[in-house]
């Protein structure tokens, strides 16, 4: 039989957290490489204090999307950092909007 929950949220509620989470630290890992780069897991690790394997993670997702590349230095930005920024910025403020109407739904 699983655990019970000790707090109040919901499982939806912490999938929603995860999800937030993951962005998050990808985005973070994303501005470190384009303002850092060329550079590499360990110092990434060090830099955002997130543990070696998660920044592994992360930098495959963006290379995988073509945000980032390899290097024999390190990881650095491509060309497509900035209109991935750009998309990334207006899919936010449209996650923000809907979050807003669902916090209506709510009352």
């Amino acid at each position: 039989m699983l655990a019970e929950k000790t707090d109040n949220r919901s499982s939806i509620t912490s999938v929603a957290e995860k999800e937030l989470g993951l962005l998050s630290r990808h985005i973070e890992v994303l501005k470190t490489v384009k303002e850092h780069g060329p550079i590499g897991i360990i110092r990434l690790s060090q830099m955002t204090g997130e543990p070696q394997h998660m920044i592994r993670y992360s930098l495959r997702t963006l290379e995988k999307d073509g945000i980032i590349t390899p290097s024999p230095n390190g990881a650095v930005v491509t060309d497509k950092v900035h209109g991935t920024l750009g998309t990334l910025e207006s899919t936010l403020e449209d996650f923000s909007t809907k979050v807003n109407d669902l916090k209506k739904k709510l009352k």
